[in-house]
């Protein structure tokens, strides 16, 4: 039902203004669009409709009001009109012309005509008769004729009524009347706030009785004055730089400019795992393995023995070349595997898995040392079966992964807060069961050749589908499969396929697969990917994952069956489906388990059920679709496919598919049951005839053929010229519009949104003023459009969705975008003119969270397809979703590409489209397309270009909305194109030479023309007009202004042989002239503007260009402007571009700096001998002097050179400046060796400095106080580095704290050690260094910060990410702690929070130096020189294979008449003009030093997943192998050697420092290499020869390593650097320029005799050398850098890192001292010597064999951590009653510990085959165990407890203050360090797991352990157990524990009598009755014998 006004005139207004009409009916308005410029007469003639519910009574009122409408203010009221609708209920129909009244209820003179009528159903047009619609056809005619002339004139409307279809689709047209130019986007704004319908009630659901039948109403006024504000200038959006993301009027959309398909393409992926240690393992005495898989592939770690906490520090690598998508979805499983061995498989204790997209999306791309949870996939009423603590890092190819810093070992040992979760996920998993449903299935394509089926026909004579499908789950590595349905294109399934894992799982994708079965091998028919974040939301409101019932759609390969079918990929779900398979109804959902509940299955085994059926109407109504589609033009077909007619088919799953759809979906036509009023159809035009045959809409789905025509010998096109080929599809599907609906809401609010910030980037890029206002403009609109979506979907709320994941969906849509709005109000007050690139960041984040949640999992209308088919072959596809092309009501919600022109581009199918194939178009379809119920399809052609008639079939003549087969375009406008081509840069280089030789080709409909070939460049500049005659583009001239067809550019390099390669392409859109206007400003002459340039999806540069398009009018050519024919004539017929679009140019001097060339590779296989740089820009150019012998001198001997060049005054538009060199070889020839194009100079244009500038005020003096010498603290840990030598500085309590300590009464000896000089070496300065790096990494996370500014601090690029909440709050607790320790100790808040010892330090740089000093370029550029093509990256060919040489020096450009002051400096010597004070470039001799420390993460090179690295480093001819030094097994060694190398630069200059892995059989293979060139370094004015030291000192471990003196270098600087002093004053004074620099003036030699020294204060100007003016620059520290490791066979992946540093000293100066010792530390030889003395309180185990008494023969078993083998057992004390056990029994225990590190360090064999020895660092642990002997059983376990000799618990005095807690670490107890106090006695605790997994006390042992160093251990030895020297005494064990041996039997009487008496007397009788029955047996024979014979 509905009703319709139509208001067509105002008449009798007064005066002139701009007038919009307001239409209302119960609540709801509609706005007319706004006339302008109005006189007397308003002409709206417009169509309104409201959707009603429940019928009209007659008493309800329409209103209308009309207005004088203001762009600024409120609109005004001209007079309201009502009436009551008594009449149109009873008639239907009523025509009025009525006066108007005032505010005041007075009549005035305005009158208003209206129509209104009343449709009794709803959905049809009602029975229009021709009558309605003026007279006759022929009248209808004459209408439209003189329509179209008027309407050309602008703002005119016909007077006269428009035939019935024009009145519906006026509206459409309208949209673009509005503004013009600048005001289009506000302009349109207001009408798409005017125009948008309210949301209909859905007609599927009839009212229900008790509410009342009133659409909600919102009033528009307000929204509608607020869009049209125009003089808000946040609002216009600015043109952008990249013409296409404007889009001006309604009728195009935009269209889609990358090509290649991204995603199933290969890529290089590595995962890397280090597992480290394994803890709380469930199980006693077990030997752990853990095994870790990843996909398919399977490591293990080597095997621990008896041990539930095995310490591995294993690192294992995978490497993988797979598509994303397959890669992301493949599961890392860690397990942990209970004694395996060769021959059993072992027993699982527990495991874990992930997937590695949950890995890939973490920040960095990994998990740093965080624990797994293992529990145990078959028994899931277990807890959790113990931890895992590993890294796991999963790198793509040019990742770059930073290894995290870590805080100390204890925040590890927290296994709660470092759990291997991704945020937001609960600790405490628990386990669910994954329902699955699988209902059925419909559309299958057939699996079978049709051959069979023939023959099986023949014999059976039956017709049989020829498929037999199942379905396959794949899920969080299970899978599990349906039954198989025997020949069945619509199978039936209704089973359930259950998953049980823990939820959340950290599996992210489920795989659902239709499979064919086959007796062979069965394929995949389709794929769908259920992604689990898409239907759960894990918010405080969220929902669990549910989905369905819904359909879900497949796409794959195209339908007809062949044996080997090429795109077999695209079924599995790689890449994009290019046509329709099938579509599958299912279901899902979750259900928590209660593990607790006895009845549950504890297996989590895939289990496969029958599910219960579902109604056939659940997924939805089903609804009959009509798709349109219109086509416009058909052009740049490829010429392969030009000599066949071609036709193109379009379809919506499986209808309009005439070549292979075969299985048509059996959908009856919905049966009209009597009464169903709702299914008249749209056009029943009251004929029965036609509807009952079913025929009035055969569909009509593909074009005539047709034979393409040439456009150039690329390209073909189709000659459609004025008649548009139409095609039209009925189709039948689950009603869901609601979802898509949403979705498009949402699109078009990131589409916006999207725009918005593309603009303001642009903004930013080019340096436009305000981007702020348009930030806030764009945040303004973005939460304009959330209230929008939360009006729009609140009225969905009523409207009871299908599916449970419908309405959660639907409410966390609204919850999120509510917040969303509330963000962006917020944040647009932040945007400031500083923020902007902040805030910037947080919209993109806006951005992805918008395309996140519009993406819909629940699938309703299959996508539609666009093939181009030529001679029945499928050629080229397009692929378009079906929610951009549905049509609605509101505006809003309809699809972005419904009812517009949209340009496709088809491409090749498959992986037919990758690579260079795919990036050649196949053709370019201008093609119009409208989808949408039937019902509503009245208005399917109101967005085509105007001026059409319509040429149905034949069956349709004179039915109004049949649709048509073609379009006619009666009119036709003329235009000539001119396209501006003035320049590109950087683009593709196609040819061997590293150059190319492009030409740019112009597409323009069916027209395309080239501009010259530019040979050899990477950046012509063309400077070329194209003009394009005689255009003919159909439609009306308006629509033409504001939307005219895109022009394609496309850019080729000229070949001399062959065709042309295809370079790159882009689009833009012209600018229209229409014959009516003028061509001044602002609009013409067209500025030049930068278009992208796309090759596949990867930029391949910008072209500078402008296109016009201009009318050409009646009078023909000659109102256009003038073209000047060509200036200059030697460049042929070729016109420039005109003066007013080309740059104003002015002139500029560029000066050359030529250094040197380095590195030069051989060309065509001679090498390079005698090269030249040739610089060339605009035109101009200079040549380099010629350098005579490459080999023997690389450098130029003629330093600058300039030229003169006229360039743009706009920087944005400089050319790029072209650097070639060349080789000049015998007889004057001449080859190019490499080339270079700089593509911005702005780097390199000078700026004359700023004078007023503080740093050039160099009067009065400024004081620079450096702190004087702290006076040393005590140290009291040693430096130590954790498992992965993550190094880190344990300190102590602070001194205050352990005074309080002694106050408090618990003194404690803490041996103080002073720290010695002597002790102290490179590496405590090393550790301390690193560990001040991690403190002040940790200092960067935000703690407290407030909202605004943790904003900022979170869009800083230094940190990645916001900070963790967990982090957050620990950051919090230690602020606090902090505080507490700092309050108390009387120092104030400023006292530290740790006391750091003293320790001299250096600087670690985390990364090279180069990053950190800007590549040391600060006067010496270096730029690469590329030969040969660039790759594409199927080749894999990266930038570095290309690169061919170096050429060094450096550019400066100026505009010419230089400032004055500038040459006339002191000292200014013109032959170096901008580059004063450089250095001399001839040879120089220098003494590398390169210090190498250590490595870390290194690429496992042995199948043993280790490697045997060493040190290979090259310099020029120098090549050192460090071979035989190789570390046995190590992936992280410390090498901790220094190398000299004599070199001289520029020769060698290129240093490349390798590991390689030593192999005993075979080549030695490279892991990685790092490549420095030492030569920027050299002359680099940041001085990187040798780094400033933090002190002077001249002895020591920080002795001075330069052979310059402080106070020498100082003067040098000052000298170089034009800068006044130093001045060395009083001691301890110097003063530079006016800085004046204090410090100490004493140093202290090796003897302790104080001298006087200026070095320090000269050291401390160093150090603050960037302080000073003008000359200022940081200086290199003295440091360690870390350089990534890379292998060319694994280009971009990372393969460990390396630390180093290289000092570099001239020849000519002072010889350097010794190199420094950094050898590494070697570890210090202990014993350990531990006497067991008692036990007490040891669990009973045994039961006493004849007294049943429990006892147990103790004995103790003990050994140091990782050393099993060298286990030690003390005696057996046999049949201990009470527990207690006395020993007197000593272990000794040597072993070598690294105090600095805490580890202790042990050498072996791994296996009998190894050849040397491996070195394992294990931490020092002793482990205690108690056993119970047992003869010939294996020994009992009883239970174990282990001591960290850094930090153990103090053993308690007696047994009986020993308690459990001491040892779980859940109470303080004090710790002791065996290393500080040497001796320690007491009772420590000994502890087992029961059965329910908990800890409990297992018995009490009294030990006592002695430390002394090897030394010690000579001079006093002990020995073993209780034997000589220094015995210990024999136990004093009870009588029973020997009784065995003394008196068997009465031991024997003593445990049999007690225990077993009464079974032994009951044996003993039933021996006695067994012998009696025995007896009887044998007498009886003879006694009967005797009874019988009587005898």
């Amino acid at each position: 039902m509905a009703l319709l006004v139509h208001l067509k005139t105002v008449s009798e207004l007064r005066g002139r203004g701009d007038r919009i009409a307001k239409v209302t009916f119960r609540g709801q308005s509609f706005y007319s669009r706004v006339l302008e410029n109005c006189e007397d007469v308003a002409d709206f003639d417009e169509m309104f409709r409201w959707p009603v519910a429940s019928t009209i009574d007659r008493n309800e009122m329409l209103e209308i009001q009309v207005f004088n409408y203001s762009k600024v203010f409120s609109n005004k009221l001209i007079g309201t009109f009502r009436m009551v609708l008594q009449k149109v209920v009873e008639e239907n129909h009523v025509e009025v012309t009525d006066m108007l009244i005032d505010d005041n209820n007075a009549i005035i003179k305005t009158s208003l005509c209206v129509e209104v009528r009343y449709q009794g159903t709803d959905g049809t047009v009602g029975s229009w008769d021709d009558g309605d619609f003026l007279g006759d056809e022929s009248l209808q005619e004459e209408e439209k004729d003189s329509q179209e002339t008027d309407g050309l004139l602008p703002g005119s409307r016909p007077s006269s009524r428009p035939p019935g279809e024009k009145s519906f689709r006026s509206k459409g047209r309208e949209k673009t009347k509005g503004g013009r130019d600048g005001e289009h986007k506000a302009g349109r704004s207001v009408f798409s706030a005017m125009k948008l319908g309210k949301n209909r009630s859905h007609k599927e659901e009839p009212q229900r009785p008790d509410e009342p039948a009133v659409l909600e109403m919102e009033d528009l006024d307000h929204l509608a004055i607020r869009l049209a504000d125009g003089l808000d200038p946040d609002s216009v959006s600015l043109a952008s730089v990249t013409a296409l993301t404007t889009n001006v009027s309604n009728k195009r959309s935009k269209p889609d400019i990358k090509m290649e398909p991204s995603a199933g393409r290969p890529m290089d992926y590595q995962v890397s795992i280090t597992v480290i240690e394994a803890r709380q393992l469930v199980g006693l005495n077990m030997d752990p393995v853990v095994c870790v898989e990843v996909g398919d592939d399977k490591k293990y770690t080597s095997m621990k023995e008896s041990t539930n906490c095995p310490y591995y520090n294993e690192y294992f690598v995978f490497d993988f070349h797979v598509s994303p998508d397959v890669m992301f979805d493949k599961i890392i499983k860690l397990s942990v595997i209970h004694s395996k061995n060769l021959l059993r498989s072992g027993t699982l204790v527990g495991s874990f898995k992930m997937d590695v997209g949950t890995v890939y999306s973490q920040p960095e791309h990994q998990f740093h040392h965080k624990w797994a949870i293992l529990s145990d996939p078959d028994d899931i009423s277990s807890g959790l079966k113990g931890y895992v603590k590993c890294d796991v890092a999963v790198v793509g190819k040019g990742d770059n992964i930073k290894t995290p810093h870590k805080a100390n070992e204890t925040d590890e040992d927290d296994i709660e807060g470092n759990l291997l979760l991704p945020e937001g996920v609960p600790p405490e998993r628990q386990w669910a069961r994954f329902y699955v449903k699988i209902y059925r299935a419909e559309g299958l394509p057939r699996m079978n050749t049709s051959l069979m089926a023939n023959v099986k026909k023949a014999f059976i004579g039956e017709n049989k589908d020829l498929v037999d499908p199942y379905v396959q789950v794949f899920f969080a590595g299970q899978k599990g499969k349906t039954s198989v349905q025997k020949s069945s294109y619509e199978p039936l399934w209704n089973e359930q396929v259950v998953f049980t894992d823990l939820f959340p799982p950290l599996c992210k994708r489920m795989k659902v697969q239709i499979r064919d079965s086959d007796k062979v091998n069965d394929v995949a028919i389709g794929t769908h990917f259920i992604d689990l974040r898409k239907i759960s939301n894990d918010g405080d409101k969220g929902f669990l994952p549910t989905l369905g019932p819904a359909w879900v759609n497949m796409y794959g390969s195209t339908r007809n069956y062949t044996l080997l079918d090429e795109h077999q990929d695209l079924n599995e779900g790689l890449g994009e489906g290019v046509s329709f398979r099938a579509r599958l109804l299912l279901g899902l959902a979750v259900e928590i388990l209660d593990t607790s509940n006895p009845e549950l299955t504890s297996s989590t085994e895939v289990q496969v059920e029958q599910a219960t059926p579902i109604s056939e109407s659940c997924a939805g109504k089903m609804e009959e679709f009509f798709l349109f589609g219109a086509f416009l033009e058909a052009s740049m077909i490829d010429r392969r496919n030009g000599d066949k007619p071609i036709t193109f088919e379009v379809t919506i799953g499986n209808y309009g598919n005439e070549v292979d759809g075969l299985a048509r979906p059996q959908r009856p036509r919905p049966r009209k049951e009597p009464g169903d009023e709702e299914e008249v159809d749209l056009i029943q035009n009251s004929s029965d005839d036609e509807a009952s045959d079913g025929g009035d809409l055969a569909s009509v789905s593909s074009t005539p053929p047709m034979r393409p025509q040439v456009t150039d010998r690329n390209y073909f096109h189709l000659p459609y010229l004025e008649r548009k080929p139409c095609i039209y599809i009925k189709s039948w599907w689950p009603d869901q519009r609601r979802r898509l609906y949403n979705a498009n809401i949402m699109d078009h609010i990131a589409d916006k949104l999207e725009e918005g910030l593309n603009d303001v980037q642009e903004m930013i890029k080019t340096e436009k003023s305000y981007p702020e206002r348009r930030l806030r403009g764009v945040l303004e609109e973005l939460s304009c459009g959330c209230c929008r979506f939360l009006s729009l979907a609140e009225k969905d709320q009523g409207h009871s969705p299908r599916t449970r994941l419908d309405r959660e969906r639907l409410k966390s849509c609204l919850r999120e975008l509510e917040s969303m709005g509330q963000q962006a109000r917020t944040l647009r007050a932040q945007v400031k003119r500083h923020t902007v690139r902040d805030k910037l960041r947080l919209c993109q984040n806006f951005l992805q969270k918008l395309r996140f949640l519009a993406d819909e999992p629940q699938h309703s209308i299959p996508d539609v397809f666009i093939w181009m088919m030529s001679n029945n072959k499928r050629v080229a596809y397009a692929r378009v979703p079906s929610k951009d092309l549905l049509f609605s009501i509101v505006e809003e919600e309809t699809g972005k590409d419904c009812a517009k022109v949209k340009t496709l581009f088809l491409k090749l199918p498959g992986k037919r489209g990758f690579g260079s194939a795919g990036w050649t178009v196949q053709a370019k379809l201008e093609l119009y397309m409208w989808l949408g119920l039937s019902k509503q399809r009245k208005d399917f052609l109101c967005g085509l270009p105007c001026g059409f008639e319509e040429v149905k079939a034949a069956q349709g003549l004179g039915l109004h909305a049949f649709p048509p087969v073609s379009l006619v375009y009666a009119k036709k406008q003329v235009f000539q194109l001119r396209a501006h081509m003035y320049q590109a840069r950087s683009l593709f280089a196609a040819d061997s030479s590293g150059l190319s030789d492009p030409f740019a080709r112009v597409f323009f409909i069916n027209q395309s023309q080239c501009t010259e070939v530019l040979n050899e460049t990477l950046c012509p500049t063309w400077d070329q007009m194209l003009v394009f005659d005689n255009l003919e583009l159909y439609g009306e001239a308006q629509e033409l202004r504001d939307d005219p067809p895109i022009i394609v550019i496309e850019i080729y390099d000229q070949d001399t042989m062959g065709k042309a390669d295809f370079m790159g392409r882009t689009f833009a859109k012209p600018l229209v002239k229409m014959a009516d206007e003028g061509y001044c400003p602002p609009r013409f002459p067209p500025q030049l503007e930068y278009y992208q340039i796309y090759r596949g999806n990867a930029t391949a540069g910008d072209l500078l260009a402008a296109f016009e398009l201009l009318q050409i009018g009646p009078s023909g050519k000659a109102d256009l402007p003038p073209i000047n024919g060509p200036v200059d004539m030697d460049r042929g017929p070729i016109m420039p571009v005109p003066v007013g679009i080309r740059p104003v140019l002015s002139k500029y001097r560029v000066e050359v700096l030529f250094w040197g060339l380095r590195d030069l590779k051989r060309v065509n296989l001679a090498q390079v001998d005698r090269p030249r740089v040739d610089i060339e820009c605009a035109g101009k150019g200079v040549q380099s002097s010629l350098i005579h012998n490459y080999k023997k001198n690389p450098n130029f001997n003629t330093l600058v050179k300039w030229f003169e060049v006229d360039l743009p005054e706009n920087e944005l538009l400089h050319p790029p400046l072209n650097i070639r060199v060349v080789d000049c070889r015998a007889f004057g020839r001449y080859t190019l060796v490499g080339s270079h194009a700089v593509s911005s100079l702005r780097r390199f244009i000078y700026r004359p400095p700023d004078r007023s500038a503080p740093s050039w005020n160099t009067t009065g003096e400024v004081v620079v106080n450096m702190e004087p010498e702290v006076p040393i603290k005590k140290l009291e840990t040693m430096v130590k580095l954790d498992a992965t030598s993550d190094a880190v500085v344990k300190v102590d309590v602070a001194e205050e704290e352990k005074e309080k300590k002694k106050k408090k009464g618990t003194v404690e000896e803490l041996d103080e050690e002073e720290p010695d000089e002597s002790m102290l070496d490179w590496w405590s300065k090393y550790f301390a260094s690193i560990d001040t790096m991690k403190e002040q990494l940790r200092q960067q996370e935000p703690s407290g910060i407030d909202l605004e500014e943790k904003d900022e601090m979170d869009n800083t690029e230094g940190l990645k990410g916001p900070v963790k909440s967990k982090e957050k709050a620990r950051a919090a607790k230690e602020e606090k702690k902090k505080k507490t320790q700092t309050s108390g100790s009387g120092q104030g808040s400023e006292a530290p929070e740790k006391k750091k010892p003293k320790i001299d330090e250096l600087k670690v740089y985390p990364k090279e130096l180069e990053s950190e000093f800007d590549n040391f370029e600060d006067w010496l550029h270096t730029f690469n020189l590329l030969r040969g093509k660039t790759g594409d990256d199927e080749d894999g060919s990266t930038e570095e294979e290309r690169i061919v040489g170096r050429f060094k020096g450096s550019l400066c450009v100026y505009k010419v008449p230089l400032p004055e002051d500038v040459s006339r400096e002191a000292g200014y010597d013109p032959t170096y003009g901008m580059f004063q004070g450089i250095p001399s470039n001839d040879p120089i001799n220098v003494l590398v030093r390169v210090y190498v420390v250590r490595a870390t993460d290194l690429h496992p090179a042995d199948i043993n997943g280790k490697a045997d690295p060493y040190i290979a480093i090259r310099l020029g001819k120098t090549d050192i192998r460090d071979k035989e030094n190789y570390i046995s097994k190590q992936l992280n060694p410390v090498f901790g050697k220094s190398f000299d190398i004599e070199a001289s630069f520029p020769m060698e200059s290129m240093l490349t420092v390798a590991v390689y892995d030593w192999d005993l059989v075979g080549t030695d293979d490279l892991i990685g290499e790092t490549k420095i060139d030492l030569e920027n370094r050299f002359y680099s004015k940041h001085r990187a020869t040798c780094g400033i030291a933090q002190t002077y000192s001249t002895h020591g471990y920080n002795i001075w390593r330069d052979p310059m003196k402080p106070s020498q270098i100082l003067t040098r600087l000052c000298k170089d650097g034009k800068v006044d002093g130093p001045h060395f004053g009083p001691p301890g004074r110097v003063k530079v320029a006016n800085r004046v620099f204090t410090g100490p003036s004493e140093i202290e030699d090796e003897n302790g005799q104080r001298k006087p020294t200026d070095e320090h204060v000269a050291l401390s100007a160093l150090r603050h050398w960037e302080d000073i003016p003008r000359a200022g620059c940081r200086l290199v520290p003295e440091h360690v850098e870390t350089r990534p490791l890379l292998n060319p066979d694994k280009p971009g992946i990372e393969q460990g890192r390396l630390e180093l540093w290289v000092d570099m000293f001239p020849m000519d100066m002072p010889a350097p001292g010794t190199p420094l010792d950094i050898s590494p530390r070697k570890p210090k030889k202990y014993e350990l010597r531990v006497i067991i003395w008692n036990t007490d309180e040891v669990v009973l185990e045994d039961d006493d064999f004849f007294t049943g008494e429990k006892s147990s023969d103790i004995f103790v078993r003990g050994w140091l951590k990782g050393q099993q083998e060298d286990k030690q057992d003390t005696d057996v004390h046999y049949h201990s009653l009470t527990g207690e056990g006395n020993f007197n029994w000593r272990y000794l225990f040597p072993f070598d510990y690294l105090a600095a590190e805490e580890k202790i360090v042990i050498s072996k064999k791994e296996s009998m085959f190894s050849w040397d020895e491996t070195e394992y660092k294990i931490p020092a642990r002793l482990t205690l165990q108690i056993w119970d002997a047992d003869h010939f059983s294996a020994d009992d376990f009883l239970g174990a407890i282990e001591l960290d000799l850094n930090r153990f618990p103090r053993g308690a005095k007696t047994a009986k203050q020993c308690t459990m807690d001491m040892a779980t670490g859940e109470v303080d107890v004090p710790l002791v360090s065996i290393f500080k106090q040497k001796r320690v006695k007491g009772w420590w605790p000994v502890l087992a797991r029961n059965e329910n997994d908990e800890f409990e006390l297992t018995g009490k042992v009294e030990a006592e352990l002695h430390l002394l160093t090897a030394e010690e251990a000579e001079k006093n030895p002990v020995g073993l157990a209780r034997n000589e020297p220094d015995p210990l005494e024999k136990p004093n064990r009870p009588d029973t524990s020997f009784i065995w041996f003394l008196n068997p039997l009465k031991s024997a009487r003593y445990f049999l009598w007690h225990t077993y008496r009464w079974l032994l007397l009951k044996l003993l009788l039933l021996l006695l009755l067994l012998l009696l029955l025995a007896l009887f047996l044998y007498s009886v024979p003879g006694y009967l014998v005797k009874k019988i014979l009587g005898a």
